[in-house]
């Protein structure tokens, strides 16, 4: 049984509200075998599968990680929605770089819609700084790869830019963290209440129809990158 199985089914768990116990009920197993499926201690049969999938109203590929769509589609590139304004170009190269661009595009309309909704301009800033100069860093690598490109392009030195630009990220992520724990940063208030930020897997289908599944996509190839370099 896939890896992503016991994640899931406890992440719809707990966006229901619904107790171990009560889901075990329903599902007709006792919570000690629910609690081992959820933990991935044991593997569970295709019929059990199948009656989450039912109780949960969502698809057996979405609940096995073979789909982020929720109903169990698998989007193509060409499926996936270009972010406003932006070409349906494909790379020479191959869809993978048209997908990818893509993901982090719509990716992208999530997370600053979800921002806005806090009407904290400062929070704003502190994302926006760290997310321009994560851009700013990789287009000076590719740009500066090539001898001939004119250096005098960027105003800080060579020897400095690198160290000043992890600096600023390291301070804007540091920023954002405080801002989020409550604290005044700059001129911008208090964050109190992050209640603007509740949602769930499915709210997020609901709330962005277009982007939701860039994002899961997008979720899920970062996180299998990152336990490839851990394992």
């Amino acid at each position: 049984m896939t890896t992503e199985f016991n994640r899931i089914i406890t992440l719809l768990r707990k966006e229901r509200g619904i107790t171990q116990k009560q889901a075990a009920a329903d599902l007709g197993v006792s919570q000690a075998l629910l609690s081992h499926y959820e933990k991935g201690i044991r593997e569970c049969g295709l019929d059990f599968v199948v009656r989450v999938a039912d109780y949960y109203d969502v698809s057996c590929d979405y609940l096995l990680g073979r789909s982020a769509d929720r109903n169990g589609l698998t989007l193509r590139v060409e499926d996936i929605p270009n972010p406003e304004g932006v070409k349906d170009n494909v790379y020479k190269d191959g869809i993978l770089h048209t997908m990818n661009k893509k993901l982090i595009a719509n990716s992208l309309n999530i997370l600053y819609d979800k921002l806005g909704h806090s009407h904290n301009s400062q929070l704003i800033t502190e994302v926006s700084t760290y997310l321009g100069v994560a851009v700013y860093k990789m287009f000076r690598r590719v740009y500066s790869s090539h001898g001939q490109n004119a250096s005098s392009l960027f105003s800080l030195s060579g020897r400095r830019w690198e160290g000043y630009a992890s600096a600023t990220m390291d301070a804007a992520e540091a920023s954002i963290n405080a801002i989020l724990d409550g604290e005044e940063v700059g001129d911008g208030p208090a964050m109190k209440d992050t209640s603007c930020f509740a949602m769930t897997s499915e709210s997020l289908e609901k709330d962005y129809r277009l982007y939701s599944s860039s994002l899961q996509i997008l979720i899920k190839n970062v996180e299998d990158k990152i336990n490839k370099k851990i394992n």
